[in-house]
């Protein structure tokens, strides 16, 4: 699927055509578009239950939310989908399908899924199911989506401990119990990692950075790249003391107790939380896969229904209507629109004129009728003297 692929959805009346017939109004369509802009599909949308226009202004109004949220909705189990492949724009793209097809052909051949949504249902009955459809997508996804990143976090934490350097990893393996003072009353061993460029400064400064330090107790234990681990004896009492001032200096104490056969227990947790990672990751790419295909179907779903409303708000009863898919590209979709502009100005009466060169103009301050009584104001669209909706998969 091509970024730079775009879509309208456009919607005219049978009368653009001499005979009134919805076929030849199809090829009229087709004709004003024209190849080189792009190609038109017919979009079949089903008669809905409508009510007064009053309802059906306040229904364009919720649709265009509505959409709003899918698009939205669409984008975030788009980013999940990307995030889980970590990226991989050709996996990704063999997950974005819909109904197991991929979006363009879907989009090309469109039809009305009657079993999840009646078509003898009214507008906003439909209005009402599509949005807690979307909703619970949303949620689900988000839902898995939390678990996934939860158990990335842990088994990256526990990664960390067994890869890291001296600060951080895990120090079962490397600390020799017997190093340790235990059952002590008096007595307390610190373990404190290094940074190797200040390593004098910590053997010159350690004994006297708080009282009683037990002198020349220092030991080390092992070092890398990055740090020394060193042991210190300090009395208890002065223990905390101790730990404060190591890191003003910037030395890193390290919490430790000693658990016998500690290192296997160690194994087996990180082994347990890598096959809980990677079965929450199996799960949280089904469902995202899942939602992703889901979510965009009701929100062409969703643009399908504001099509049928602003239909019949522009064109009025009987409905005797074409509407056409056109895929073009963004380069030329303003190419597309001013063909059509130029085709089907003269449905918006005076809204449209011409200048002394001939070319096409637009009154803006007399839009604003037309613009309310078909439910666009506010939504963000341009104003065309057809019904037309433009959108991107991504």
């Amino acid at each position: 699927m091509s970024k730079a692929t775009r879509y309208l959805l456009v919607s005219l009346p049978n009368s653009i055509a001499p005979s009134n017939d919805h076929d030849e109004a199809l090829t009229a369509l087709r004709s004003a578009v024209s190849t080189d802009y792009g190609t038109v599909y017919p979009f079949k949308i089903p008669e809905f239950k409508i009510g007064t226009l009053d309802a059906l202004v306040q229904q364009a109004d919720g649709l265009a939310r509505l959409e709003g949220v899918c698009e939205g909705v669409v984008g975030k189990v788009g980013d999940s989908l990307r995030t889980i492949l970590e990226g991989d724009e050709d996996k990704l793209a063999q997950q974005k399908t819909v109904n197991d097809r991929p979006v363009d052909q879907y989009l090309k051949t469109f039809q009305w899924n009657r079993l999840k949504y009646r078509a003898d249902r009214s507008v906003g009955d439909l209005m009402d199911s599509l949005q807690k459809e979307i909703a619970s997508i949303d949620n689900d996804v988000k839902s898995k989506y939390s678990l996934y990143n939860q158990a990335k976090t842990n088994l990256t934490a526990l990664e960390r401990k067994q890869t890291g350097n001296l600060s951080t990893k895990s120090l079962t393996a490397i600390v020799d119990p017997s190093l340790m003072i235990q059952d002590s009353e008096y007595l307390e061993t610190h373990l404190i990692a290094v940074p190797n460029q200040i390593a004098k400064d910590f053997l010159k400064t350690y004994e006297t950075i708080a009282p009683m330090v037990v002198p020349r107790s220092s030991t080390l234990i092992d070092s890398d790249g990055e740090f020394s681990l060193y042991a210190v004896t300090t009395f208890k009492k002065h223990s905390q003391e101790f730990i404060h001032r190591s890191r003003e200096k910037r030395w890193i104490p390290r919490d430790f107790q000693y658990k016998q056969g500690g290192q296997e227990a160690e194994q087996k947790e990180l082994e347990r939380v890598a096959k809980d990672e990677r079965r929450l990751w199996g799960e949280a790419l089904r469902l995202s896969r899942t939602g992703w295909g889901e979510s965009v179907m009701a929100w062409i779903h969703v643009l399908a229904l504001r099509v049928f409303v602003e239909t019949v708000l522009r064109y009025g009863l009987p409905l005797e209507f074409v509407c056409g898919l056109v895929q073009t590209s963004q380069k030329l979709t303003k190419k597309v629109k001013y063909s059509l502009d130029t085709s089907y100005s003269y449905l918006a009466g005076n809204a449209f004129g011409r200048d002394k060169k001939g070319r096409l103009t637009k009154d803006d301050s007399s839009t604003a009728s037309e613009l309310q009584a078909a439910g666009q104001a506010g939504d963000g669209n341009e104003y065309t003297a057809y019904v037309c909706y433009e959108f991107e998969i991504v």
